[in-house]
């Protein structure tokens, strides 16, 4: 079985500041490097033309990247080969004006696969509405939580790895030029599910089942363990094909995924074990 590869950690050999001073030294971090993003930007992220406004361009061409930049006046943001079909590139613009890029590259003897415009005024409403879902959505996660446990250290320590959970990935996308875009922010939102489904998992096999702390953990970490890196592998095959196949939307949101799931086991069984380990043995006696 899959589950039986999960190594089984010796956490009585870690205090609760060593288990957390990891997550906790990567959250400063990444909170920093998202701080000077939006002293930039004016966004946590780079934000994309769904945000800005902005033309998508994808063409066919022979000609190398350097050409087809230089065709464009004025040039392209980005120039993106798509590597399934090996001559086919798609270009983000800042400008709007569709029809005098569309005649640019038919001058310029390419082919004009397909073209979509975003306007600024749109872009703007798109970026306000995202924020407003993703804040709705984290803190009706940490209400519930809430009411589900009743108590600050179990409750803190599920929402403190969710906020990990995002702030993480929105740092590496920072880090490794991902746009901020609809597709990346529906990826953060998921993330906001998968994150309190295994601190769930984790802290009702502590707190609410017979056992051993220990051994309520492991239980927990070899299921969470398991179900998270499953789901890792599927990200990575989706985000290869999709890569491959050109398909909008879903190589970003793959990406991001991966980043959260990977932040997600750090935070759930160091952070969390850490803070519920405290409670546990010295939160309840005071």
């Amino acid at each position: 079985m899959f589950d039986s590869v999960v190594p089984e950690v010796d956490y009585p050999r870690y205090s609760n500041r060593q288990l957390a001073a990891v997550p906790l030294a990567v959250l400063a971090v990444s909170v920093l490097i998202i701080a000077g993003t939006w002293a930039v930007t004016g966004m946590p992220a780079n934000p994309g033309i769904d945000f800005t406004g902005g033309t998508e361009l994808q063409i066919r061409s022979d000609a190398p990247e350097s050409e087809i930049e230089a065709a464009f006046d004025p040039g392209p943001e980005s120039v993106q080969p798509i590597a399934a079909q090996g001559d086919e590139y798609i270009l983000t613009f800042q400008s709007t004006d569709t029809a005098a890029l569309e005649s640019q590259a038919t001058e310029a003897g390419y082919e004009v696969i397909s073209i979509s415009s975003t306007s600024a005024t749109f872009g703007a409403q798109t970026q306000f509405q995202a924020v407003i879902g993703v804040a709705v959505a984290f803190v009706g996660m940490s209400l519930l939580v809430a009411l589900l446990f009743r108590t600050f250290v179990p409750s803190i320590a599920i929402v403190l790895s969710a906020f990990s959970d995002i702030v993480i990935p929105i740092a590496l996308m920072n880090l490794f030029d991902i746009q901020l875009s609809l597709g990346t922010v529906a990826a953060l939102l998921m993330l906001i599910g998968y994150s309190v489904d295994s601190d769930l998992l984790l802290n009702n096999h502590v707190l609410r089942r017979h056992g051993d702390f220990y051994e309520s953990t492991y239980r927990a970490t070899r299921t969470g363990v398991t179900m998270t890196l499953t789901s890792i592998v599927a990200m990575v095959v989706m985000t290869a094909v999709a890569t491959l196949l050109a398909i909008p939307l879903l190589p970003a949101i793959g990406v991001v995924l991966v980043f959260g799931l990977l932040a997600d086991l750090m935070n759930t069984y160091m952070l969390n074990v850490s803070l519920l380990r405290w409670y546990k043995y010295e939160g309840i006696a005071r």
